[in-house]
């Protein structure tokens, strides 16, 4: 079969868009390291204001405002007058649905260095983070205080848009104890217990990801009923709970250590115990997609974690595996959109597979 001898002028310049993507993240990533949204704030501004405001030269911010606008990040409001656009204002560090840190994550080479090896990582079907950095990468934030502080930042701001939606999206009503593996910062259980004073959390992650789980959850007046645990899920989790939380979590492992983890909330969970799992989830086919933004993540945690997403099947046979049956899978409102999976735990008090660590 032969390719057509003129292509369509449409076809091309859409095509020449998408090679362009990684120049626009970068150019918004830009904006975030800068702090141009905080510059403008609700402003209407001139290049030479601004580029006092960020320090840097006003011939260099001019390009780049004009560049933010050409994105839909800024209104260009007359010849060098720029103000932020609804979106632009999503890069200021005080919007309550900021996604400053998150622009900065997605647009540093902690990520980005894997996605230039992503045609070696499927021809060679390896973990392309593990490749450049001779270790996995997690283990590589640990040792490196100021990536862990932005990876973390990143995640506090993925967790806000759940953290608005859940907390009235699922019946808390019937549990008594939250814990939230994995839950960082608190952002997304002390959203819910704030909503539920019923409830009483357990906030489990690593030293380094509690670190700034005290302010959080001061600030959302739930300190004196959420208690911290550091530790390591592949480990042991908390015992106690009757509802136990995961957001974004079995999507940043594989198989094999996604079931670890399952089987250790099992081993903690009473029957009867409800298991929540929020995550990004693959439709069956791409048509059933809203956007490209699951598959291009599901590539990214092939690139760096060395995750995936899933599908409801995948799903399925992950909480089998582990000692849970799936009761409901439903998609949460915006502005998060994420898939909601609840299941029960089933079986014996202690499940008998996945018992290794990874």
């Amino acid at each position: 079969m032969t390719a057509p001898n003129s292509a369509d002028p449409e076809d091309r310049a859409a095509l020449v868009r998408l090679l362009m993507g990684g120049m626009a993240a970068s150019t918004v990533g830009a904006a975030a390291r800068l702090g141009v949204a905080d510059a403008l704030g609700g402003a209407e501004l001139d290049a030479a204001a601004v580029a006092e405001r960020i320090g840097a030269p006003e011939r260099t911010t001019a390009r780049l405002l004009r560049a933010l606008a050409a994105l839909g990040v800024l209104h260009e409001r007359g010849p060098d007058r720029y103000a932020l656009t609804s979106a632009g204002h999503l890069l200021r560090s005080d919007h309550e649905d900021s996604v400053r840190s998150l622009a900065h994550l997605y647009t540093d080479g902690l990520l980005l260095d894997s996605w230039q090896r992503l045609a070696d990582a499927v021809r060679k079907a390896d973990v392309a983070f593990e490749t450049l950095h001779g270790t996995p990468f997690f283990r590589h934030l640990q040792n490196r205080p100021e990536l862990s502080a932005m990876f973390n930042a990143a995640m506090a701001d993925a967790t806000r848009a759940t953290a608005r939606v859940l907390p009235d999206s699922y019946d808390f009503a019937p549990f008594t104890t939250v814990v939230d593996v994995g839950g960082g910062d608190g952002t997304l259980l002390g959203a819910v217990l704030a909503r539920h004073p019923h409830l009483r959390g357990v906030l489990f992650d690593t030293a380094d990801g509690l670190a700034r789980a005290g302010e959080v959850l001061e600030r959302t007046g739930t300190a004196d009923r959420c208690t911290r645990v550091s530790g390591d899920f592949f480990a042991r989790v908390p015992a106690g709970g009757d509802l136990y939380l995961l957001k974004s979590i079995v999507h940043d492992w594989d198989d094999e250590r996604a079931a670890v983890i399952l089987t250790r909330c099992r081993e903690a969970a009473s029957p009867g115990a409800r298991l929540l799992l929020i995550e990004p989830l693959l439709p069956d086919t791409v048509a059933g997609a809203p956007s490209p933004a699951p598959f291009l993540s599901d590539l990214n945690m092939m690139l760096n974690p060395g995750g995936r997403e899933r599908t409801r099947a995948d799903i399925d046979a992950l909480c089998a595996g582990a000692g849970f049956t799936v009761t409901g899978v439903r998609t949460l409102p915006p502005p998060s959109g994420q898939g909601l999976v609840e299941a029960v735990a089933t079986g014996p008090d202690r499940p008998t597979g996945a018992s290794g660590t990874p």
